[in-house]
């Protein structure tokens, strides 16, 4: 579903991204690991169209999608999760998630009662601003946004950070339930246990790279550790 290959992405004269290659197939998790500073949320924003790539570096169904803008790249399936949530603080909680649907408006599994099931609190605060909201609260609107355009590709990046143990666990285990929609997932995270226990494939990166590429069930501690920090462990 979608490729990227080679990719580079550049912050003025700096170099954030050097040759990624990563998959992600039709339905699947793909968790992309590693510290701060790796170059993960470079690579969403690459993938999202925010920072622009050379053509052909970024393909979804075999098509080169590196020049389109944001939008563009949204109406073809691929819904972002941004970190820091970034809700719309004068909107209520359900015009908020109504944003979403209007930036793809195709038929799917995912409409309000749909989010409000996946994310019950979310139907008892709807008419809440998203201001109003705790951090857990206003990271399952963000989510729901997102699938509000019925994606077949939901970037979610750092979903759970800052946030607390129950809530956490409360929107890890809504993540088989998106999947289940038919949506694949790519989850930038640093609890690694966490992403390895949903994902059916990892990535890590370190300083831009691509250091390794496995599947989940099969990447051992070594593994993680050596490709990490980048020395044996």
């Amino acid at each position: 579903m979608l490729e990227t290959r080679g990719l580079t992405a550049n912050y003025g004269q700096f170099r954030a991204l050097f040759g990624v290659d990563i998959t992600v197939a039709v339905g699947e998790c793909v968790a992309i690991i590693g510290a701060n500073g790796a170059g993960k949320s470079t690579l969403m924003r690459s993938i999202t169209g925010v920072i622009g790539n050379e053509p052909g570096m970024v393909l979804h169904r075999g098509e080169p999608i590196g020049a389109l803008s944001s939008a563009e790249i949204m109406k073809r399936g691929i819904a972002m999760v941004p970190e820091g949530r970034r809700l719309f603080p004068s909107l209520t909680v359900e015009e908020n998630l109504l944003v979403g649907g209007q930036a793809r408006k195709v038929p799917g599994p995912w409409n309000l009662d749909a989010v409000y099931d996946l994310f019950p609190i979310l139907r008892e605060r709807r008419k809440s601003p998203g201001t109003a909201l705790s951090g857990g609260q206003q990271q399952m609107v963000a989510i729901g946004r997102a699938l509000m355009s019925n994606p077949e590709l939901l970037l979610c990046d750092e979903i759970s950070l800052g946030l607390a143990p129950v809530v956490i666990r409360d929107i890890y285990a809504a993540l088989p339930r998106i999947r289940q929609g038919g949506a694949a997932i790519v989850l930038v995270e640093q609890d690694i246990g966490r992403a390895l226990a949903v994902a059916d494939r990892v990535y890590c990166m370190m300083e831009g790279r691509v250091t390794l590429a496995a599947r989940a069930a099969e990447v051992t501690r070594d593994d993680i550790h050596s490709a990490y920090f980048g020395v044996a462990a």
